[in-house]
């Protein structure tokens, strides 16, 4: 009785903190209006601190897996965008494959020594399973956390590109207005696009030549149309700031019917539940009745 405890706090134990790390809470609005007025820069920590135990665990695993032409491409381009190291990724892929390959065994072990020993098979399959679920999860977290920064970032390019607009019906310059419009944004975004034209402007080459491998980096087309587009007014003389104009437009157009297709999708979501929760309050208020009935007869 007390082994079968300690198994179900441990299950328990480690299901609650599988979920934390999965979908981290909310800070607190305090928190995130005292980080937007700060403007001191945070303190550098050291990579080891910065690093989670996952990623400590499974460094011994990083070469085998790069031997095996991990990571794919894909993923490549998703760790550059979240600013993940691809050797931190590979040792959590490892030691989660690996802690879902020895969780079935340590706990078909730890059954078999109060007396209740199970078929090899079901630890067997249960190990394969967890392992390769492990083994998958950081890719899927990657691939959720790049999308979201690409979708930032196609909001923060929209905004980019109506302070152009603004800065050309100004009278300024092409390669002006790109900087001085990068200059005044904030955010990770911003950070990425001014940090892009400021290495052009010391390699002295062309501005939009490196916001088109800056969007082909990312993995966002917009970008790479926006580059496409300045070389033709920086080298050919094309009108420019009605083609600004309407991408920012057409960038507005689709993040209203993106969030609005979110949004529907969410009331579907959330019918299930109201449904879940009517069908119990009926069992509950008619089930006292219906005994009744069933014992009178």
């Amino acid at each position: 009785m007390k082994l079968t405890m300690l198994l179900g706090a441990g299950v328990g134990l480690g299901l609650w903190a599988l979920i934390v790390w999965l979908v981290p809470p909310r800070p607190r609005l305090a928190h995130l209006v005292a980080r937007l007025r700060s403007h001191a820069k945070p303190a550098i920590r050291p990579m080891a601190q910065q690093e989670g135990w996952a990623a400590r665990l499974g460094t011994p695993f990083i070469g085998p897996l790069r031997s095996l032409g991990l990571p794919r491409r894909g993923i490549a381009a998703d760790l550059a965008l979240t600013e993940q190291s691809a050797d931190s990724h590979l040792a959590e892929k490892a030691s989660l494959g690996l802690i879902g390959l020895l969780l079935p065994t340590t706990v078909q072990t730890m059954v078999a020594l109060d007396g209740n020993a199970q078929p090899w098979a079901v630890p067997a399959g249960a190990a394969l399973a967890f392992a390769t679920a492990g083994f998958l999860l950081p890719d899927m977290t990657v691939r959720a956390r790049a999308r979201r920064r690409r979708a930032a970032f196609r909001h923060a390019l929209g905004s980019y590109l109506n302070l152009i607009h603004i800065l050309l019906a100004g009278g300024a310059g092409l390669e002006s207005a790109l900087h001085d419009a990068v200059d005044i944004g904030q955010g990770w975004a911003f950070e990425q696009l001014r940090r892009t034209l400021n290495t052009a402007r010391i390699t002295r080459s062309s501005p939009w030549r490196a916001l088109g491998g800056l969007g082909t980096r990312l993995g966002i087309e917009e970008l790479t149309e926006l580059a496409a587009a300045l070389s033709l007014a920086g080298s050919e003389g094309s009108k420019i700031r009605a083609s600004l104009s309407a991408k920012a437009a057409a960038m507005r157009h689709r993040d209203g019917a993106e969030a609005e297709g979110r949004a529907n999708a969410a009331t579907e979501r959330m019918a299930l539940p109201c449904m879940l929760m009517a069908f119990g309050f009926v069992i509950f208020v008619f089930y006292p009745a219906f005994t009744q009935i069933t014992a009178s007869l």
